[in-house]
C-alpha cells in the first residue's frame, strides 16, 4: 500500500508539474463574450421590423395599433393589437424574439420620426379619432458610453502587455511579463538529456580524462571525500575554434545525470542596466536549489573580459557589472556548495585574471588541435554514416590533414559525400576525399576563368619556381602537387604537407622563406621583371622575418631578446616596447634576412634553369603535376635520408594555413591566391 501510495503521489506531482500555466487570453475572450451578449440583449429589447411612416398611418387607420412609444423624439416603437398579430401580413413579417418569450412583450415595428412637431400633432389627431394610446420616454445609451470609456483603456493595456512580453522573451501567459531578469539557461537532467556520451567524442584523450574526473566525482563523491579531496569549483576549456569544447560539455551533460544548465555568454547581455547581474543571480539560485548541478557557459569571453579595458571615464559598464556578479557567485562571501561551473572560450588571453584564478576555475583544460592518431579516431566517427569504398584509407586521410580540427574533418567528410553525389556515384572514393580537402582549403575550381596566354605562362613559371626551390632546399615542406587551375581566390597553387614537428629551427624557417620567394625569383629570371603576384609571399616572409627577429630571438644583432607579450597587455598600448634605435635595427635585420633568402632562391634557380623550364612546360601541358613529375626532372632529393633520420626524433603538429600569392590586395584580395600551403612551423605571427 505504501508503494502504491508513493507512486500515486509521484504521479500527482508529475501531473501538477505538467500543468500548463494559466493563459490570460481567456480573460479577454470572456470580456468579449459578455460585451457581445449585452449588445445582443439591448438589440433584442429595442427590436422589431422597420416600416415607413406611411405604413404606420395605414395601420392606425385600420385599427391595428394598440400603442406607440416615442423614444427620445427620434424613434417610434409600434405595438399591435392581439387581433392584428394573428393576421397574415404581420404574422410572416414580424421577427420572433431571439431568446424566446411572447411577441407582444416587445415592439413589432419601429420607424424613424421625421419632424417631431408634425408627428406630435398627428398623434393627437389619431388619439381622438382612433383611440390610439401613445407616450414619450427618454433612454440613455449607457452601453455606448461604457464602450467609449473602456475601449481606449483596453487598447493601451493590450499594447503594454504585448511590449512587455516581447521584451521578456515571449511565451504564453502573463507570468512572462516580468521575467526579463530571469536566467535563459537551457536545463538538461535525467529525463531530458543530450544523448551524447564520451564515446561520441573522438580524440581529446587528455581533456576527456580531466572532464571525466569531474563527472566521476559527481557520481561517486565518497571515493574522493574520504581522502579529504574537494570537488573542483570550475573548469575552463581553452582551445582553437572547432576542436570540440562544446561537444565535451554536451558529453558531460549526457554522462553526469545531474541538472545541467547550458547557456552562452551573450545571454547575459541586455540593453537594460542590471539585467545581466540579475540573470547571473537567478542562474546560480536555480543551480543551488538543484545541487549538485553543473553550469556551462559557452563563449565566456563575452562577459569575462578583463575589467578597465577601453572604458570611458565615469561610464557605467554593464558587462563589468555582470562579471562582478559572476565572480561573487562563483567564490564570494556566501557558500556555493555543489555547483560546478564549466566554461569554454578560444580567447583565454582576454579573460579577467580574477575569473581564471584557482577557487573559481581550478583547472584550465587545453583542447588542442588533434594529432595524427587523434585525427584517425575523428575520421572514424564522421565516416560511420558515409558509404565509402575500399580505396578510402583512414590512415592516409589522417596524414594528409595535419592541423585540421574536428570541425574541419567533419566538413571534409561531408564535402566528399557531396562531391560523390554530384558525380552520381554510389560510394565515396579516395579521390573524392582528396578533392574535398582541396575544396575546403583552396576553394572551388574555376576552369572557365579567362586568363591570357602571357599571364598563364607567368603563373606556370611562378609555381614552378616555388616547387623547384622547395625541392632543392633541405627543410622546406614536402610537395604534394602543383596546379595552375584557378581555385577560389588563387590563380595557381603549390600544395605542401608540413611535418608535424614540435620545434622549428632557424635553418627550417630560412628554407621556408627561400621557398616562398622562389615564385618571384623565377619571374625575374625568366622574364626580367616582377609582378604583383607575389603579394602574399612577401606578406608571409615579412611576418616570419619579424617574428624571427623580435619574438623568437633568432637574430645575432638583436640577441636573445623577445618583445612578445603573451598577456596581451601591449594591445592596449600606443608605444612600442623598444627604442627607435632598436626599431631601426630590427628593420635592417628583417630586410637582410629577406634579401638573403631571395638572392639564395635566385641562385638555386639560375643553377637549375633548364630544369625549371622543363617543369613549367610540363605544368602548362598538364595543368596539374605531382611529386613524381618533380622527381623525374630533378631526381631524388639528396636530403631525403637525412630528413628521415630527423623525423624519428621530432614531429610538429600545426594549424593548416593558406600561403597565398598572385593577389592584388592584402586584406580581401580580389584576385585568387597563388600558393596554398599547409604551413609547418609555428603559428605565423
Amino acid at each position: 500500500m505504501e508503494k502504491k501510495e508513493s507512486k500515486f503521489k509521484n504521479n500527482m506531482s508529475q501531473g501538477n508539474n505538467n500543468k500548463k500555466p494559466f493563459n490570460f487570453y481567456w480573460i479577454y475572450a470572456i470580456i468579449g463574450v459578455v460585451l457581445i451578449s449585452i449588445n445582443l440583449f439591448s438589440w433584442q429589447g429595442s427590436g422589431g421590423s422597420t416600416i415607413t411612416p406611411t405604413e404606420f398611418e395605414k395601420m392606425v387607420v385600420d385599427g391595428q395599433v394598440k400603442e406607440v412609444v416615442v423614444v427620445n423624439h427620434k424613434i417610434a416603437r409600434v405595438y399591435l393589437t392581439d387581433e392584428a398579430l394573428q393576421t397574415s401580413p404581420h404574422k410572416e413579417k414580424i421577427k420572433k424574439p431571439i431568446f424566446g418569450g411572447a411577441q407582444n412583450m416587445s415592439p413589432q415595428y419601429t420607424f424613424e420620426i421625421g419632424s417631431g412637431e408634425v408627428f406630435d400633432t398627428d398623434l393627437k389627431t389619431w388619439s381622438k379619432e382612433h383611440s390610439l394610446h401613445y407616450k414619450y420616454i427618454t433612454e440613455e445609451d449607457w452601453f455606448g458610453g461604457i464602450i467609449g470609456f473602456l475601449l481606449p483603456i483596453l487598447v493601451f493595456v493590450g499594447i503594454w502587455f504585448f511590449i512587455m512580453k516581447r521584451m521578456s522573451g515571449g511565451g504564453a501567459g502573463g507570468g512572462q511579463i516580468f521575467s526579463i531578469g530571469k536566467s535563459k539557461a537551457q536545463v538538461f537532467d535525467k529525463e531530458k538529456g543530450t544523448n551524447v556520451t564520451f564515446e561520441d567524442v573522438a580524440g581529446l584523450e587528455g581533456a576527456k580524462e580531466e572532464i571525466q574526473e569531474i563527472v566521476d566525482f559527481l557520481k561517486t563523491p565518497k571515493k574522493y571525500t574520504e581522502l579529504g579531496a574537494k570537488i573542483p569549483r570550475g573548469a575552463l576549456l581553452v582551445g582553437p575554434p572547432g576542436t570540440g569544447k562544446t561537444l565535451l560539455a554536451r558529453a558531460v551533460a549526457g554522462e553526469a545525470k545531474v541538472p545541467f544548465f547550458s547557456l552562452s555568454g551573450s545571454d547575459f547581455v541586455e540593453m537594460f542596466v542590471g539585467v545581466g547581474a540579475s540573470r547571473v543571480r537567478d542562474l546560480f539560485k536555480q543551480a543551488k536549489d538543484k545541487a549538485p548541478s553543473i553550469i556551462f557557459i559557452d563563449e565566456i569571453d563575452a562577459i569575462g573580459r578583463a575589467r578597465g579595458k577601453g572604458m570611458i571615464q565615469g561610464a557605467n559598464d554593464e558587462r563589468e557589472n555582470t562579471l562582478n556578479q559572476l565572480l561573487t557567485e562563483m567564490d564570494g562571501f556566501g557558500t556555493n556548495t555543489g555547483v560546478i561551473v564549466l566554461a569554454a572560450t578560444n580567447r583565454a588571453d582576454v579573460l579577467d585574471r580574477a575569473l581564471i584564478r584557482p577557487g573559481r576555475f581550478d583547472r584550465q583544460i587545453h583542447v588542442d588541435l588533434p594529432e595524427v592518431h587523434e585525427r584517425k579516431e575523428i575520421f572514424k566517427v564522421h565516416l560511420k554514416p558515409i558509404k565509402i569504398d575500399e580505396s578510402v584509407d583512414i590512415d592516409f586521410l589522417s596524414r594528409q590533414t595535419p592541423g585540421f580540427s574536428g570541425a574541419d574533418i567533419a566538413n571534409i567528410c561531408n564535402e566528399a559525400a557531396l562531391i560523390a553525389a554530384r558525380k552520381n556515384k554510389k560510394m565515396v572514393s579516395r579521390q573524392d576525399f582528396l578533392d574535398a580537402v582541396d575544396r575546403v582549403i583552396g576553394g572551388l575550381e574555376k576552369k572557365n576563368k579567362m586568363i591570357t596566354d602571357h599571364d598563364r605562362k607567368a603563373i606556370a613559371f611562378h609555381e614552378a619556381g616555388h616547387a623547384a626551390v622547395s625541392w632543392l632546399v633541405k627543410y622546406a615542406s614536402p610537395l604534394i602537387k602543383v596546379t595552375i587551375i584557378p581555385r577560389g581566390r588563387s590563380l595557381g597553387a603549390a600544395w605542401y604537407l608540413p611535418e608535424e614537428r614540435q620545434i622549428t629551427t632557424t635553418e627550417q624557417l630560412i628554407d621556408e622563406m627561400c621557398a616562398a620567394l622562389g615564385g618571384r625569383a623565377a619571374e625575374e629570371i625568366m622574364f626580367g621583371k616582377i609582378s604583383t603576384g607575389a603579394l602574399s609571399d612577401l606578406e608571409k616572409v615579412t611576418k616570419q622575418a619579424y617574428a624571427m627577429v623580435s619574438i623568437y630571438g633568432l637574430s645575432n644583432k638583436i640577441g636573445n631578446i623577445s618583445y612578445y607579450d603573451s598577456s596581451g597587455q601591449n594591445d592596449y598600448s600606443f608605444s612600442k616596447p623598444y627604442s627607435e634605435k632598436t626599431a631601426q635595427l630590427i628593420d635592417e635585420e628583417v630586410k637582410f634576412l629577406i634579401e638573403t633568402s631571395y638572392v639564395r632562391a635566385k641562385k638555386i634557380l639560375e643553377e637549375n634553369k633548364d630544369k625549371l623550364i622543363r617543369l613549367a612546360e610540363k605544368l602548362l601541358e598538364k595543368e596539374v603535376i605531382f611529386r613524381d613529375d618533380l622527381e623525374d626532372i630533378f631526381g631524388k632529393s639528396k636530403f631525403e635520408e637525412e630528413l628521415n633520420e630527423e623525423k624519428k626524433i621530432s614531429k610538429k603538429s600545426v594549424e593548416p594555413t593558406i600561403d597565398t600569392s598572385m593577389e592584388v590586395s592584402n586584406d580581401k584580395p580580389s584576385e585568387p591566391t597563388e600558393e596554398v600551403k599547409l604551413n609547418s612551423g609555428n603559428k605565423e605571427v
